[in-house]
Formats: structure tokens, sequence, C-alpha cells
């Protein structure tokens, strides 16, 4: 090979040509060193065939590629992987492929680096800024900005520490290998049910062939230890599995599952790790020798050598969809590249997606259903409470009833979970004398009060501001009131309600990496907390044996917005959330305060008839031609300027082709009109299903200018409409 077509890590760019020098090695997948101007950029060696460049280039006119990186060639399927990814969802391929190439250290060969952790001493000279990132670090280890950034300090603050003695330098070898899993180490007992289709999984996995599995299991009907006999049988066969999941703060309790069960960890990959962890995960899942990964929806592109495997744990969860940069969905991906690498792929879930049932009535995935709970747990008992017939006291957000069931739960010695998904203290401040409320000056949207913390806080780009003591409007002091009811709020109460109750707060402001979600966990298995407050973090993958009663709050809470899978998503949510109770030999109870007793969601919830409730949705859906009948494109135009997103955003609609079984609705305003200092336009596409949307879209975008301060991004499938 003379000549390398190379994709490199640049999204404005497309393929370039290079000439391979004299002696050097290079296969399709090869990553390489290529020159473009005065730099030097990393990339991949492509099949030209596959990856047409826009200008041929005579050979005598090619630079010469640098080097070839110590890392193994990505494998073909993954190259195909990002060609499917970049074509469906509209971004460039070399976005994609970075995510692929998600540690820039990996693709060095083997050596040390120098970390830094806490070595318990107290520095003479202790500031406010050298107790939070003490506090912080823990017994975290990582580089200096690493460990920065975890502590929310400057790198001076962790550099003083340094100096001080508080914090020391270690060096760490970044390949050392990871043990392998047993999967002979623990065999469980399962049912007769759970062995049958486990046994299903585990044949597919031998059969080498791509097969789309939903499995379908209520909560606590032992998913889990059903897929774990699947990648036993991966294990057995020396192939690699990747398991999915939605959170990283799932992470620690699967692990801690996954040991049990294989006697060693699998290899974790999230956005908590440290540079040295990342590094040498990529480089053991290159190779081959990272049999199990675990991890969060990045995990997706990884280079894993042979793949035999892919589960995607809670299937359902909106969080699987990326919604900035390459907004794919990881669902929909684990299926395309278990058709590319051709093995199979388990989605599980106790409520799965209208759009994966559909697949299922199609014949496309194969539905395996575990409809009961493992051993002597039942599922629990839901009642509605009606907020108008059994109203809270004034100034309080719990209905007498729920109460009196904490109550009793708490005489009992049992755990209670409150579900509320809010996070703070409250979602509204204003004034009371003038009526002034707080919104952030970088988002359409208000500022929410955390108390524990003292700020009010954008939950969408982060701004903070400590809570002040007179209205900036008015100059009122002591006129600031909060408006309705977060985590906090409710944790409050609970606090004035039973004084001497342990009581938890569980969101991602308080488990904001694996480490925190494990010792909450030990915290509830240990019989340390009685009552937890929390949002949908706690909704999946726990198992307390000793959690018997769920409040959830506010029900009508996820039915407001137009969103078009508003009721499913409260459905799947609260269904979720109820499946936390009564997983142990003590039966369960669940509260449901809502105002719209009525409401199909609730109803189907208090019923148990989650079937009638699906099919009705599905039937709405298909009146509606939405997914899965029909398609959804997003169009958003940005900029600082409002007037020149404005105007683009005019442009394209003025643009819009006419195609039969195409609508084009817009540009209007986002129902987030500023986001981030950045004002927004959108436009919503509705197609039939047939209609190669995408095709639609590139030409039509294509032939446009805009100004370079304006972006326009395209989200296929979008589940955020805001």
């Amino acid at each position: 090979m003379t000549r390398a077509r190379v994709l490199l890590l640049n999204a404005a760019l497309g393929p370039l040509d290079y000439r391979v020098p004299h002696g050097m090695t290079v296969e399709p997948g090869s990553i390489v060193v290529a020159p473009l101007g005065p730099r030097q950029l990393t990339g991949v060696l492509w099949e030209p065939e596959r990856m047409p460049s826009d200008a041929e280039v005579g050979d005598n006119r090619l630079r010469p590629l640098v080097a070839v990186h110590d890392a193994p060639p990505l494998p073909a399927p993954l190259r195909r992987l990002i060609e499917w990814t970049a074509d469906y969802y509209l971004s460039p391929p070399a976005a994609v492929l970075r995510m692929a190439l998600a540690s820039s250290s990996a693709l060095e060969g083997g050596r040390t680096v120098i970390e830094y952790r806490a070595t318990g001493r107290v520095p003479d000279r202790m500031t406010p800024q050298r107790a939070q990132a003490l506090e912080r670090i823990g017994e975290r280890q990582g580089l200096i900005r690493e460990l920065a950034l975890a502590a929310n300090v400057s790198d001076g603050v962790i550099r003083g520490l340094v100096k001080a003695g508080a914090v020391e330098a270690v060096e760490v070898a970044l390949d050392s290998p990871y043990p392998i899993p047993d999967p002979d180490h623990a065999p469980p007992t399962l049912s007769g049910e759970q062995r049958g289709v486990a046994d299903i999984l585990a044949a597919s996995v031998a059969d080498r062939a791509f097969a789309p599995f939903v499995l379908d299991g209520v909560t606590g009907s032992g998913k889990t230890e059903v897929y774990f006999e699947a990648i036993a049988r991966a294990l057995r066969e020396d192939r690699q599995t990747l398991v999915l999941l939605p959170e990283i703060a799932l992470t620690e309790p699967f692990l801690k599952r996954f040991i049990a069960r294989f006697g060693e960890a699998p290899v974790a990959w999230h956005s908590d790790l440290r540079q040295s962890q990342r590094r040498r995960a990529w480089r053991a899942i290159a190779t081959g020798e990272a049999k199990v990964t675990v991890g969060a929806r990045s995990a997706l592109f990884l280079p894993y050598r042979d793949l035999g495997l892919i589960v995607v744990d809670e299937a359902h969860e909106s969080s699987f969809k990326q919604e900035e940069g390459v907004q794919y969905h990881a669902r929909d991906v684990a299926v395309m590249r278990g058709l590319l690498e051709k093995i199979p792929v388990v989605l599980a879930s106790a409520t799965p997606a209208i759009e994966t049932r559909h697949q299922v009535t199609l014949g496309r995935y194969r539905e395996l259903k575990l409809p009961s709970r493992f051993g002597a747990a039942v599922m629990p008992t839901i009642e509605a409470l009606d907020l108008i017939g059994d109203p809270p006291e004034r100034g309080r957000w719990l209905a007498p009833t729920l109460v009196r069931a904490m109550t009793e739960t708490l005489e009992r010695g049992e755990q209670t979970l409150l579900f509320l998904n809010r996070r703070g203290y409250a979602p509204l401040t204003l004034c009371r004398h003038c009526g002034h409320r707080f919104q952030c000056p970088n988002c359409t949207a208000w500022m929410v009060e955390h108390r524990l913390v003292s700020r009010l806080q954008c939950h969408h780009c982060g701004h903070m501001t400590p809570p002040p003591r007179a209205c900036p409007e008015c100059g009122e002091e002591d006129s600031l009131v909060a408006c309705g009811p977060g985590v906090e709020r409710i944790a409050d109460e609970v606090r004035a309600l039973f004084p001497d109750a342990r009581t938890a707060i569980v969101t991602s402001d308080t488990l904001w990496s694996p480490a925190k979600a494990a010792e909450f966990v030990a915290r509830m298995e240990d019989g340390e907390i009685d009552i937890v407050v929390g949002t949908q973090l706690v909704t999946k993958g726990y198992h307390f044996p000793n959690l018997t009663l769920v409040g959830v709050i506010d029900a009508d809470l996820g039915l407001d917005g137009g969103d078009l899978r508003a009721a499913e998503r409260s459905f799947q949510q609260i269904a979720q959330v109820s499946g936390r109770a009564g997983r142990g030999e003590k039966p369960g109870h669940v509260y449901v305060q809502t105002h719209s007793p009525d409401a199909p969601v609730i109803r189907a919830l208090v019923s148990g008839d989650a079937e009638s409730f699906y099919a009705a949705e599905t039937e709405s859906r298909r009146d509606a031609g939405a997914p899965p009948f029909g398609r959804f494109a997003a169009i958003i135009v940005s900029a600082e300027d409002n007037r020149a997103a404005t105007e683009t955003a005019r442009l394209i609609g003025r643009t819009a082709p006419q195609v039969e079984g195409m609508h084009v609705y817009g540009p209007a305003p986002a129902p987030l009109a500023m986001l981030r200092g950045r004002h927004r336009q959108r436009l919503l596409i509705h197609a039939r299903r047939a209609l190669d949307v995408q095709d639609v879209i590139r030409d039509w975008l294509g032939a446009l200018d805009w100004p370079r301060s304006v972006r326009v991004a395209v989200d296929v499938d979008p589940y955020s409409f805001l």
C-alpha cells in the first residue's frame, strides 16, 4: 500500500489522501499520525471505496504519513458502525470516530504516569477551598487536573495541598492486566422460568449470529441473573461482552452483583474514570484482554476485538439518547452493532419502549418474558391518593394517608422511599412584594433553589449564584419565597414529621460518582437509612429487601410539556420506582399522589393493566403518524445573536423541499428559547416511515449558506422537544 485514505479527528474535514512511506506497514483501520499544515493529527485509514474524497490528488503531491500508533487497528465492523451512525444521525464521520478513539494516551506504548492522592494529613493552613478539595477527593486518585475538576477547585489549590503534604504523588503502571471473570465461580439457582430464558440467551451466544431479544421481566424478576448466564457462555467461548447501563450511579451496584456471580469485576467505562483508567480500559478492550465491559452509552463505540454479546439494561431509559454532539440513541445503535458484529443483543427492561414493542410485533425482535418476581417476593400493591379528596396539610406536600403509612413502616423497622423527580429545594423563587422571578441569565429557565448548599442554580447551563437577602428588582429584604417542592423541601417535611428517622436525599447532586452510589447502597443495606427522598436516580437498578413503602409525591409532574412520550415515560418511571418496594420476603405497598386519579396512566398503574395502556398509547401514535409509525427530525438553529438565529431559521424554513409524505413545521422559538447564552429556533420535520428523511435533509441543508456564528444541528428521532 503506497497510498492511504485517512479520516482525521477533525469534524470540519472530509477524508484526505496521504502517501505511505517506504517501510511503513498499514491496513484499513490502522491508527496513524498525519500532517495537516503545520500540525500533526491522529486519524484512521479507511477503504477509499467506502469513504469517497472530494478531490483526487496526484501521487506526486501527497504528503507522507508521519507514524503508525502502537494500537490495534479498528475492526471492520466498528468502521461500518461509524459510517452508519454518521449517515443515519447526519453527523460528521470524524465526530463519531472520536468516540471510538476516546483515550488519546491509549494510542501510545506502555509507560507509567504520576498521579496524586490524599495522604490523610491536615495542612497547617486550611482554607475553605482546601477543605472542599480534601472532602471531595476522598479516596480518589488521579492527575492534578482531574482532582481539581472533581473537587471543583483550581489546579493551584491541589498543587498547594501537594506542597503542604496533604496530597502525595504516586507512580502508576498504566497497562497492568485485568483479572478474568470466572463463569463457574458461583452459578445461581434459577427458577424454571428463568432457566428456560437463560438457556435461550446462552444458546444464541454460541450460535454466533445476529439475534435481537427483548428481555421483558417485571421488576425483581431476576433479569440480571438471567442475562448473566449469557455472559457466562461468552466467557467460556473466550469472547467479549458489553453491558450498557443508563446511569453511572448504577455501575457500583451492578459491579457488586457481578463480582458475587463471577468472582472478579468487569472493566468499567464511564465519565468518572481518570485518564490512566480510561487508557488501561481502552487498550484492554482493543486487545481483547477485557472480557466484560460495563459502561455508559459511550462504551458502545469502543474497539472490541472479539465481541460476542451486547446487553442494554433498562433499555427503555431516555438517557440512552445523546442530546449533544452526535445525537445518537444507544439502544438503536447497539442493535445495529449487533447486526454488523453478527452477535445477539439483549434489550432488558420491565417497561419496554413502544418502539421496541413494535419491533416485536413486526417479528424483528424476539420477546422473552419473566412475568413474576423471583422466589417469595410478590409485586407491590399500588394505590392512588387523590390530592383533592385527601389533601396534605397547608404548607405541606405529603398526604395524610401516606404519612400514616410511613409511621407504620418506621414502627416495623422497614424502609421508605419518597420519589419526586425534581432536584433542589424549590423550582422557583419569587419576591412576594413585587413578583420578581429569578431567571437564569443564560437560559430561558428559572433558577432552582438548592438550600443545602445555599445557592440558586440553573439545571441547564449550571449557572450559580448565592440567594440574595433583598429582591434585586424592588430592593425589599426578606421578601423571597420558594414556590413548589423539590426533594430537599420534601426531606425537610419528613424531618419535621419524623425527627428521629434517618433520612437521605438521593439525586445527581449527592450521588455524583459510582463511589458515592456504593456508599449509599452500603448504608441502605446496613439499615442506616430509614427514609430515602430521591429523583429518578433511585427508580432503577437498586435492590433493597427491607424497602417496603414507596410514595410518589407528584405523579402528574411528568405529564406536562407536550412531549409525545410524556404518558409512556410517566408510566415507566412510576412503574420502575414502584418496583423498588417489596423485593424481599416482606410485602410492598405504593401510594401514588395525584390530582388526576382517572388519568389513563394512573389507572393502568393501579390496576396493573400495562398491556391496555400500551395498546391505547400505541394506537394514538398510529393515528398521529408518530414514531414508530412515522418519523420525526428536528433542526435546531442557535446563535449568540437572536437576529442571526431567526434569519437563518427562516431561510431554512423558506427553502424546505416539497416532498410527498413529509411536512415541515416552523421555524419557531424553541421552548428553551435561550440555552447557555445562545438564542434557539426549531423546525420539526414529520415524515412517513418509509421516507429516507436523512437524504432529504442532507440535500436541503447542503445547498444553503449561513453565517459562521450560527450553528445548525439536526436531531434525528428526537427525544427532547425543548
